[in-house]
């Protein structure tokens, strides 16, 4: 009796591990954010790139690449709002990066920051004050983090978070374990980029550490710990943002590089207030972005090694444009214009890869407008996870184009930015829609609309929205809707400007 209720017990158990080893497992996830790294900068969309990213090379390569991949914003710190929350930072009031100077000195109550003096900082004498801002991410918003969390994943960050000062810092939002991720929008403690780093969420690693290792280390250490769980890693990189400072030996290798490169034409062009890099060689920049692409490929071989890359879907972005106009100006976004701080393609529009084993077929490309509001429901959808719709009020799920490029979303919606502040890298205030070709840009004062069509000027430099009045006034009275769906905050006039309005 006692055999025959051990023999049945065994069966049970063995028929219980068999059931469970044919059910699906979880689907992790790792996205994987550069900061200010250009469309240009990597090689699977510009094979003829001065910078080496075999790693982000061979991910486009067993994955998909996405060429009309957008951020929601010219700068940083909207950007990462609109990942974290799925909304566009008009909504949600995050339409700068955070410390900028703020519209109004007094009178705009809690979470707005005041101006840094009564002369709203470098921007006393232009003709609109910007907009007030939002400097945190909001409590009461249920972040991609928290979403992946109620259902049971581990969650961890590690780099640049740069969303509000402390107590809206990475673990104040979702993540279990934050390394690194605090109030600064840089590297700018310690020695920067190596140990010691002066950050108050990593602790130092030996003198001399690189950053972006390190953070890297970080994240293949969390891996390692919750392989055999759910897990969302979010590696956000500090690279390739100022101050530039590479590795030696890198640095080294690229100033031979250049020494070597054949250069015809200008190294700038102007772009009123500024000039715009039209050359990629910028040495320092360039050991910078190898840096980075080799700590993704330290995580993508983790993958590998702990078995988990059949069921990982892994994400790979960049916040905002490459600096082309300002700060160094370290490299060129051409054949896109501007960069970096712009509403033109050079400030918006970023690398994007994407690989889900079993879905994404490798070496595939997709030519579909998205935006970074769509990662939120996108990541949900993938791991099978109920949507939010009253979170993720602007992104719309991807999956459908991770099966097939040429699929048809639920959603045909116009693609919408609203940045109302003088950007620090000589951008101007001012609204944007693109709706298929077309992509019309209105500006804060003065400056006439303009209006294109990406398919044939994607450099944006023939302006045809006196040629096209219909499809103008079409996309003008979108934007004036969205804005007003989004309630964005308009810049205002500026009674102290001694200048000429017209002029501007």
């Amino acid at each position: 009796m006692f055999r025959s209720f051990i023999g049945v017990l065994i069966a049970c158990i063995a028929a219980s591990h068999m059931a469970n080893a044919g059910e699906k497992k979880p689907l992790n996830v790792v996205f994987i954010l550069a900061d200010d790294l250009g469309w240009m900068d990597i090689s699977p969309n510009n094979p003829q790139t001065f910078y080496e990213t075999p790693n982000l090379q061979k991910l486009a390569d067993g994955g998909m690449r996405f060429t009309q991949a957008y951020a929601a914003c010219p700068v940083c710190s909207p950007t990462r709002s609109s990942i974290m929350t799925g909304q566009f930072p008009a909504r949600t009031r995050n339409t700068d990066y955070f410390g900028a100077p703020n519209g109004f000195p007094t009178g705009i109550p809690e979470p707005y920051e005041p101006a840094r003096d009564g002369k709203f900082g470098r921007h006393g004498n232009r003709p609109v004050r910007p907009a007030p801002y939002s400097a945190r991410l909001a409590a009461d918003h249920t972040t991609l983090a928290e979403a992946l969390k109620q259902h049971g994943y581990a969650t961890f960050f590690a780099g640049k978070w740069h969303l509000g000062p402390e107590g809206s810092w990475p673990e104040d939002h979702g993540f279990d374990v934050n390394k690194g991720g605090h109030s600064g929008g840089g590297p700018y403690g310690g020695k920067k980029y190596f140990s010691p780093y002066g950050n108050p969420r990593l602790e130092n690693g030996p003198e001399g550490e690189h950053l972006p290792d390190r953070l890297a280390s970080e994240a293949v250490k969390f891996i390692e710990e919750h392989r055999d769980e759910p897990f969302l890693t979010y590696l956000s990189f500090y690279s390739v943002h100022t101050p530039l400072i590479g590795r030696p030996d890198l640095v080294k290798k690229y100033r031979e590089r250049k020494e070597n490169l054949e250069i015809t034409g200008e190294l700038f062009a102007s772009e009123p207030p500024r000039k715009a890099r039209q050359v990629q060689e910028h040495a320092v920049y360039a050991a910078m972005v190898e840096a980075m692409d080799l700590a993704v490929g330290k995580v993508l071989k983790a993958l590998d090694e702990y078995g988990l890359s059949d069921r990982t879907l892994v994400i790979f972005f960049s916040d905002n444009g490459g600096l082309s106009t300002s700060e160094g100006s370290p490299t060129s976004n051409v054949p896109l214009r501007a960069g970096k701080g712009w509403m033109y393609e050079g400030g918006i529009r970023e690398p994007m890869l994407v690989r889900w084993p079993g879905v994404t077929k490798a070496g595939a490309v997709c030519d579909h407008p998205v935006i970074s509001t769509d990662f939120y429901p996108t990541i949900l959808d993938a791991c099978g996870l109920p949507l939010l719709p009253n979170q993720h009020l602007d992104g719309t799920s991807l999956t459908a184009l991770f099966k097939n490029p040429d699929a048809k979303l639920d959603t045909d919606r116009p693609l919408f930015w609203h940045y109302p502040h003088w950007g620090n890298q000589g951008g101007t205030p001012g609204s944007a829609i693109r709706e298929g070709d077309w992509k019309l840009i209105e500006w804060d004062f003065g400056k006439p609309p303009e209006l294109f069509n990406l398919s044939q000027d994607l450099s944006e430099t023939n302006n045809v929205a006196e040629t096209h009045p219909e499809i103008a006034k079409r996309l003008a009275d979108k934007l004036e809707a969205l804005r007003h769906e989004t309630d964005a905050l308009p810049t205002s006039k500026n009674p102290d400007f001694t200048g000429d309005f017209k002029k501007w």
